[in-house]
């Protein structure tokens, strides 16, 4: 491995660095923001690469934690309160509908993405 990352993986290093804690976005949500590669791109740079990042928040559609990473993943999520919910099986899993961030800024951890923060006072 060479000590300069390719151009595209710095990118995708650089928008899993963004992602807020209590947050996660798919492999597909990270090529899109980026507006180039797909999901396997993504998954690739972050098998090869991701483990100077946060990898807990970049995860699968399905919101099942990384094979082989699982107790790991959830020790972060646990610990950055990520939203989770149970499978009909008791495994944890991401509540994707809670978790998921689309990448704008001031999205509080648990906000829905459609919803407006509130303001008091």
């Amino acid at each position: 491995m060479s000590e300069e990352l390719p151009a595209y993986a710095e990118r995708v290093l650089e928008a899993v660095e963004r992602i807020p804690p209590g947050r996660v976005m798919t492999y597909g949500d990270v090529a899109e923001w980026l507006d180039e590669g797909g999901p396997r791109q993504v998954g690739r740079v972050m098998a090869l690469y991701g483990g100077a990042v946060p990898w807990w928040r970049v995860v699968r559609s399905d919101g099942l934690p990384l094979p082989g990473h699982e107790a790991r993943a959830l020790e972060h999520y646990r610990t950055e309160a990520t939203p989770l919910r149970l499978t009909a099986g008791g495994d944890p899993r991401l509540d994707m509908r809670r978790a998921r961030w689309d990448g704008s800024p001031g999205q509080e951890p648990g906000q829905d993405p459609g919803e407006v923060p509130r303001r008091d006072g």
